[in-house]
């Protein structure tokens, strides 16, 4: 399954950036997830992440994330390594009035016929939760202080 979704950002990509790799912050923004916890001493390519995710509001699943490409600031490149596989990736360019962001998510889940039919069903859950991500990620840059 392939998810694609951006928005326009009223704030530098320096300050998107600042947000997207403040790790233990996910919360804040993303409703999908409970926590987060880096899985060694690394920060950016290379860095290993458990992240306690909700599904329907309910904390259910601890995937594991490997951060693939660390291009600040503007592109960064995860990997799923957990009962949902593939990859997300954030791409952040810079405009007059701020930055363009977005979001592409390929995700699989095993087994393969009865993964693509759960993500299916899930895909209208998902795109409102990354919808909502983007609202409240929105919320954080561009407001001062």
């Amino acid at each position: 399954m392939r998810l694609e979704l951006g928005a326009r950002l009223a704030a530098s990509p320096e300050r998107v950036w600042e947000v997207l790799a403040d790790w233990e912050r996910y919360p804040a923004w993303m409703p999908d997830v409970s926590w987060v916890r880096p899985l060694g001493p690394e920060r950016g390519e290379g860095m290993r992440l458990a992240v306690r995710t909700k599904v329907l509001g309910v904390p259910l699943v601890t995937d594991e994330l490997h951060v693939a490409a660390w291009e600040p600031p503007r592109r960064m490149l995860i990997e799923h390594l957990g009962l949902v596989q593939g990859s997300g990736e954030w791409r952040l360019e810079p405009t007059p009035s701020g930055t363009r962001f977005e979001w592409i998510e390929e995700l699989a889940m095993p087994p393969p016929v009865l993964g693509s039919l759960a993500l299916l069903l899930y895909s209208p859950v998902l795109r409102w939760t990354f919808r909502r991500s983007i609202r409240n990620l929105r919320r954080l840059v561009e407001t001062k202080g």
